[in-house]
């Protein structure tokens, strides 16, 4: 078991899926503006790299895991032209949002949303040309089960696409960081968001979650091939790139 695999939102004694589900359902109304504002709207960019990297391979087929409220998926829609993209996620209220959004952005053709346990996917095997997710694997009840998952459902030479949040390593920016992560961005999460303990839980499971050299191991362990990453903004964000 990985240490963020033990954090739980609100502290309780529940199954972490549960628990992470209930506070997504939560904080969907205001998800998208703590995004944005949290980060600066610095995310917006780290999306735009992590499709850049996909567009080489031109993929038709894609699946967005823990889609969230969509915004990986719409970019990623309107980036690469795919014929299909099923976003998934296991928050109804998160997916409620984002289909409002597809809808409003004319990718209704494209698009489709499905709740989905992402350590027990219900497609098929070799299903898909290009598997994403955005700051979604860190929620993982079983980060091992959901990326041998992703590697499952994705073709033999498709590619794998992750953006994850992750802590600065050097000076200034690790120490910034820290103090920022657990200072601003619980306080501010909390008054926007009125949830008292989401955007706590996001710090913990940050720092908690393995990065760089060791996820590129996690993942080669779950089957991929050519793992690389790529730090993004002093190492706030991490970009994982793999083949299966």
């Amino acid at each position: 078991m990985y240490k963020q695999e033990e954090i739980k939102p609100y502290g309780k004694d529940a199954e972490k899926g549960k628990l992470v589900e209930e506070m997504f359902d939560n904080i969907a109304p205001t998800y998208d503006t703590l995004n944005h504002r949290l980060s600066w709207d610095i995310d917006r960019g780290w999306r735009k790299k992590a499709i850049q990297k996909l567009q080489p391979f031109a993929p038709q087929c894609m699946l967005d895991i823990a889609t969230g409220t969509g915004d990986f998926a719409i970019l990623a829609a309107k980036m690469l032209h795919p014929q299909q993209l099923w976003a998934v996620d296991i928050s109804e209220g998160m997916m409620k949002i984002g289909a409002e959004k597809v809808a409003s952005e004319g990718l209704g053709n494209i698009i489709q949303f499905k709740k989905e346990d992402c350590t027990q996917l219900t497609f098929p095997d070799n299903h898909f040309d290009a598997v994403t997710a955005a700051f979604g694997i860190r929620n993982f009840q079983d980060l091992d089960k959901g990326l041998s998952e992703m590697c499952r459902v994705l073709k033999t030479g498709g590619h794998l696409c992750i953006i994850e949040l992750t802590q600065p390593i050097s000076f200034p920016m690790k120490q910034l960081f820290a103090i920022y992560s657990h200072t601003f961005l619980p306080l501010y999460g909390k008054l926007v968001s009125k949830d008292s303990s989401a955007y706590s839980y996001l710090t913990h499971t940050i720092e908690a979650f393995p990065q760089a050299e060791r996820m590129v191991d996690i993942l080669k362990k779950s089957g991929f091939q050519a793992v690389s990453f790529k730090r993004l903004t002093a190492g706030v964000c991490t970009l994982y790139l793999a083949t299966k």
